[in-house]
């Protein structure tokens, strides 16, 4: 026989009304997977937003490593290991990137390299400084080539501060990553983004900037470097994009481009997508003669609305 069970009814007096979240403003709904395409979105309107309010047209970005240190601060960390003070012993910074053997002498090495190395933090931070000191100077209501980086330490922390020391407004695209990279100090503060989507922040650095300056760097750095050569490459975007890649010296131990144009994996005109540059002056008259040419028009600059940045338009 089919049991046939009594419902368990509640007695009207155990109903409470009670008011669901609105799912805009509901945790829960936001965080879970299906919140996903609104996370996605925020990280597209919000930043377009604060260009729009803070008058950014568009950029000029800096990459390269998060490890190198300033000059005087690579130094400094040279001097304790050589000579440490007694109440501080000299351990490595990041013990995992020094290999096996004696730690110290593994470590005076790895300090030495860094004190090599600074001179590139202290090369972004000056070129960062001459094209500020010049886009300032550029006529128009919004701000021109303002200089961008990922937001973080190293050759980003460079690249923002010299702009800050000149006196002009810089832009950090910081990324949420579990060991917490925060953003640097030089940041103009509402010009301070943190993503959550690796491809958002890509999104932004590709679509604002019309110049792209590549400093000595890792898997990072390539992986931006090579991303807006191949949309170069294949003319995806309706621009010419600047790209200035610095340190010969550095790229040509790390990469042999030579040996894809033999291959033929990529054709010998392929190599006029980029320009080395060694010095700061030398990569600043590059980007000064890049820029001018290909996007500033200073009859159009001057009559420049105000509505926002100027996005980059994509080829049909």
């Amino acid at each position: 026989m089919p049991n046939h069970k009594t419902p368990n009814v509640p007695d009207d007096s155990d109903l409470v009304p009670h008011a669901s979240p609105l799912a805009y403003l509901n945790p829960e709904f936001l965080n879970s997977p299906d919140g996903r395409v609104l996370r996605i979105l925020a990280e597209y309107s919000e930043p377009l937003g604060r260009f729009r309010r803070e008058k950014i047209q568009d950029t000029v970005v800096f990459f390269g490593s998060a490890r190198f240190d300033s000059l005087s601060e690579a130094e400094q960390k040279l001097t304790l290991l050589e000579k440490p003070d007694p109440a501080k012993p000299a351990v490595p910074e990041h013990p995992q990137a020094v290999p096996g053997g004696d730690t110290v002498q593994a470590a005076i090495k790895s300090a030495q390299a860094a004190v090599q190395m600074a001179r590139y933090y202290e090369d972004a931070r000056r070129l960062a400084h001459m094209l500020t000191d010049w886009t300032i100077t550029l006529p128009g209501k919004r701000h021109r080539f303002v200089v961008t980086s990922g937001g973080g330490p190293g050759i980003m922390e460079a690249a923002n501060r010299g702009a800050r020391e000149a006196g002009g407004k810089t832009i950090g695209l910081n990324i949420r990553l579990p060991f917490e990279q925060l953003p640097n100090r030089y940041i103009t503060p509402e010009l301070n983004f943190e993503f959550h989507y690796f491809f958002m922040r890509k999104y932004w650095f590709a679509y604002l900037s019309k110049a792209l300056v590549v400093f000595p760097g890792g898997f990072g750095t390539l992986d931006e470097l090579f991303e807006i050569l191949t949309l170069a490459q294949t003319r995806k975007l309706a621009k010419k994009i600047i790209v200035i890649v610095y340190g010969t010296e550095y790229w040509n131990r790390v990469l042999n481009l030579g040996a894809l144009v033999d291959s033929g994996a990529i054709s010998a005109e392929d190599r006029s997508l980029f320009t080395f540059a060694d010095t700061p002056e030398q990569a600043f008259e590059a980007l000064k003669e890049g820029l001018m040419k290909y996007h500033f028009d200073p009859q159009t600059a001057k009559a420049a609305a105000e509505e926002g940045p100027e996005i980059a338009k994509t080829l049909p």
